[in-house]
């Protein structure tokens, strides 16, 4: 609750008349000083009454790709029996407030706001809640209240087209790649029977124990596995300009495409960060995946954390093909990531923003210089044929 200008002269004259009028035995100063008093009481009275309003929030939709059209819909309802009288209402949206009226709405009565979402830089939104005020009829005290959660908007980095996704080493023998639907050769699970399951992949030893048919789950080791290092160290992506580093944010694009193109493909892929990654915003329905930690990722000022990540896919050797996204600062980081190229028989590395070309056989890696994400991508097609 905070007390206005207005209210905060009229209470100190309260006090001056209260004073004056007891010390100099002057009762009209001191009745004068009791009802400016009681006014400020009374509107304090005022504003502490809550008005029963109900917020829901429509993001349409709520994950964007940057630069795309975004909105999101309020409506705000009253639902006590008074008419929401005296009050003021902004909605949150990222840096930047929404005017939402309110005032003297009927009871029973809905009023919808919609508004335009601001996608020009990948992050994640955030809107609401609705922040309510009600000032009493003087304008001498005035309560803010919040209505309605916070809405997450995820805009997620460009995608640019990929013609096709590293193979590497996961290639079958006659040179393609082997589509089998429910795997062919390694077993990897046993989950309950659904009706159109083949018979013969029953499980029957495990159901009779059970008591419910169990299927086999198989995978196909022939798919290449695909793991997206990005740099997130603020020391390999120099030149923020105000909290932004282009470079950063170009090769997030670089792993969006690269990520988006693989699930197209039906090949399994691995993002990692090689900063430890913020507090995620979370939605309700639990939706989630790469795309979405793109979004949130944030530069990070772990230096020696290049070291760390290396070490973990040595000994978990996590894929066959491991692509590693950095800026000019991360150059000074390859030879760890080529001494990967033992246990990742395919390893390339795109390095954007750099105003000078890497210099060729780098770490004996494969090395593409990219101004953005479309020049990677335009530059993919030829990178993939290492």
């Amino acid at each position: 609750m905070g007390i206005t200008a207005r209210g905060v002269g009229l209470l100190v004259a309260a006090v001056v008349l209260l004073t004056a009028g007891f010390r100099f035995a002057y009762p009209e100063l001191t009745l004068l000083g009791a009802a400016a008093g009681a006014a400020v009481g009374y509107a304090a009275l005022v504003a502490a009454w809550r008005p029963r309003l109900t917020v829901t929030r429509r993001a349409d939709p709520d994950r964007v790709a940057r630069g795309e059209p975004a909105s999101m819909t309020l409506t705000v309802r009253n639902t006590g029996r008074l008419r929401s009288a005296n009050l003021l209402a902004e909605d949150r949206c990222g840096e930047r407030t929404v005017p939402v009226p309110v005032l003297r709405l009927r009871p029973g009565r809905n009023t919808e706001v919609r508004y335009d979402v601001p996608t020009d830089r990948r992050g994640v939104v955030p809107v609401g809640p609705l922040r309510v005020t009600r000032r009493d009829p003087l304008g001498l005290v005035a309560l803010a209240r919040p209505y309605g959660a916070t809405v997450p908007v995820w805009v997620h980095p460009r995608i640019h087209p990929l013609t096709a996704v590293p193979t590497g080493a996961g290639r079958s023998l006659d040179g393609r790649v082997d589509g089998v639907p429910h795997g062919s050769i390694t077993f990897d699970s046993l989950r309950e029977y659904v009706v159109g399951d083949e018979l013969r992949r029953v499980h029957w030893r495990t159901s009779a124990r059970v008591g419910e048919l169990m299927v086999r789950e198989n995978v196909d080791t022939s798919l290449p596995r695909l793991v997206v290092l990005l740099d997130n160290r603020v020391a390999a992506h120099p030149g923020l300009v105000g909290g932004v580093a282009e470079s950063f944010e170009s090769a997030c694009e670089a792993a969006a495409s690269i990520v988006t193109a693989a699930h197209r493909a039906d090949l399994p892929v691995l993002l990692l960060l090689v900063a430890a990654e913020p507090a995620q915003v979370t939605t309700p329905d639990g939706e989630g995946g790469p795309l979405d930690r793109l979004a949130a990722a944030e530069l990070s000022g772990d230096g020696a954390a290049v070291r760390a990540a290396t070490t973990r896919l040595r000994q978990d050797r996590l894929g066959d093909t491991l692509i590693f996204l950095t800026g000019p600062g991360g150059r000074d980081e390859l030879g760890h990531v080529g001494a990967l190229r033992g246990a990742y028989p395919s390893v390339v590395v795109g390095v954007f923003g750099a105003t000078e070309p890497t210099p060729p056989g780098t770490a004996g890696l494969v090395v593409v210089d990219a101004a953005d994400g479309a020049q990677f991508a335009a530059e993919w097609d030829g990178v993939r044929r290492w």
